[in-house]
């Protein structure tokens, strides 16, 4: 199995492209705070590089920036190239296939939100006890 979970910051600005064919592709990096600190009681930090394809590509490269946190799963992708020297380089990134953007939008004044929709509330008059067989458990 290949999954896994990220949250972290954007470390530059989203890049969307598209390829010859016409499906968009975006990239970007995000920074990923380890659990543990070192000998100096100073947290590490790993730099993760993601793809997102088609319509997530989209919402990426139109809504994210550097610096927003997104909560982020996928697929975990190794592949090499030879680079113009003719050295093989190796690269390591995520594909990922849900992103979820957390925090504030510095868009959402482009974009009307819609007000909260309030929830029935009940009196405690209004609740009926269950009966033993209408339980859950």
């Amino acid at each position: 199995m290949n999954k896994c979970v990220l949250v972290g910051n954007l470390t530059r600005d989203p890049e969307l492209a598209q390829t010859p064919s016409g499906i968009s592709v975006c990239k970007f990096s995000i920074a990923v705070n380890r659990m543990y600190a070192d000998a100096n009681g100073e947290r590490q930090v790993d730099f993760i590089n993601i793809v997102t394809w088609r319509g997530l590509a989209e919402n990426c490269g139109k809504y994210l920036s550097k610096g927003k946190k997104v909560a982020l799963s996928g697929q975990i992708q190794t592949r090499s190239y030879d680079d113009k020297n003719g050295d093989k380089r190796y690269v390591t990134e995520v594909i990922a296939d849900e992103v979820e953007f957390i925090g504030s939008n510095a868009n959402a004044a482009a974009e009307p939100e819609e007000p909260p929709k309030k929830s029935a509330k009940k009196k405690l008059s209004d609740l009926k006890p269950l009966e033993g067989d209408d339980l859950p458990f």
